[in-house]
């Protein structure tokens, strides 16, 4: 459930909102994080791919992490350590297993697990998900496990606009994700300029941020908690609706969901009217890429039918990744009732995950590591 910003600098939100954080067996930013002496300067490289470390909201991040360190400092007695620390340069080395900036949440993935990274191998205890918001604002949620709620907060500072846990990742077992890839290429606008030029020119914005988001948020906490699939799925789905209705009503126009992403959202209202009963939701974030949630004991079938649907002509092994399931044959009659015409190769592959856990040390046998250099890293998913 995203919205646009009060404050672009603090990174600030309009509302509250909710999101589920995925497993990261299937789906994880893996980030390591070195200091040396050695080092000239700050680096960081994505993907194997050098990074500008001018990035402003980077920059926050290193420098809040680095606030809290030296404040700390002053109130110990023995802190020449952490003094060799500040003044160290920092390497750091993310990579993501899903596609980059396809509107799949790989800035919220990649900047949580920075900020935890940094916090471990800081020594910052307490709550970072402040922190990890002025990286990316859906990064604070991404900061722990299960259904996470990112409370918009009154203070002008944002001291108090973070994230605090709905439910843990084990309250809701049989609860499933799709993520049907229609494309892993970088979206044309981003999701920071997008909710910009919407925050700026979107009268339906502004309305819904007041007159709909509150109940809307108090509403799906709701069915979280009571496991209540049919009413969660149905908030979902309007507010995805929403969401690309403000898109259509920002100043110029912009466009996320493409032909193939609308084809998924009809399949999904036709096969739910089929059975007379919600059986599957969809959400697009800001890109054309699905992700659909469901129970359980529909996945086989519901895979099969994005398989008959959606025909890829690529090899099959690796049209579906993540969970192992079983595919099922399609009555005839689900086939003619639905009135689906196929979309060839119209999704690139499926990633069939459940609900996860927040970031943790990918070696848990020791919170600060040394590499072959004997320097200091820590390294977390």
């Amino acid at each position: 459930m995203p919205g646009g910003k009060r404050n672009e600098e603090l990174i600030l939100p309009l509302h509250d909102s909710v999101s589920v954080t995925l497993s990261k067996n299937e789906l994880c930013a893996e980030t390591t994080v070195a200091i040396s002496k050695s080092f000239s300067q700050d680096k960081m490289w994505l993907n194997g791919k050098e990074q500008s470390m001018d990035n402003p909201r980077i920059q926050n991040c290193l420098r809040e992490i680095r606030r809290r360190v030296r404040k700390r400092k002053t109130l110990e007695e023995n802190s020449t350590e952490q003094e060799d620390l500040l003044n160290c340069h920092i390497h750091i080395c993310s990579k993501n297993n899903f596609p980059t900036a396809a509107g799949l949440a790989s800035s919220a993935a990649g900047y949580a697990c920075l900020v935890f990274t940094l916090g471990k191998l800081f020594g910052v205890e307490g709550d970072l998900s402040e922190i990890a918001r002025q990286g990316s604002g859906s990064a604070c949620r991404s900061m722990y496990g299960g259904f996470v709620q990112w409370c918009t907060g009154e203070e002008e500072n944002g001291t108090d606009s973070i994230a605090q846990q709905v439910a843990s990742e084990q309250h809701w077992p049989s609860l499933r994700i799709l993520i049907l890839v229609v494309s892993n290429q970088k979206k044309g606008i981003s999701s920071s300029q997008g909710m910009q030029q919407s925050v700026r020119t979107s009268e339906l914005l502004k309305f819904r941020s007041e007159k709909i988001i509150p109940q809307q948020v108090d509403d799906i906490t709701q069915a979280i908690n009571d496991k209540d699939f049919s009413k969660f799925a149905d908030i979902t789905m309007k507010d995805s609706n929403q969401l690309h209705a403000i898109c259509q009503d920002t100043f110029p126009p912009i466009k996320y969901m493409n032909d193939t992403s609308w084809s998924i959202v009809e399949l999904v209202h036709k096969y739910n009217s089929f059975y007379g009963e919600t059986k599957v939701a969809y959400t697009f974030d800001a890109g054309p890429n699905a992700c659909l949630y469901l129970l359980e004991p529909c996945v086989p079938e519901v895979i099969s039918l994005i398989r008959y649907c959606f025909p890829s002509s690529s090899d099959g092994r690796h049209f579906i990744t993540g969970l192992p399931v079983q595919s099922v044959a399609l009555s005839q009659e689900l086939i003619q009732g639905l009135q689906f015409t196929p979309c060839p190769d119209g999704l690139q592959y499926i990633i069939h995950t459940q609900v996860g856990s927040g970031p943790e040390l990918v070696d848990d046998s020791s919170e600060q590591m040394l590499d072959a250099n004997g320097l200091p890293r820590t390294k977390c998913t």
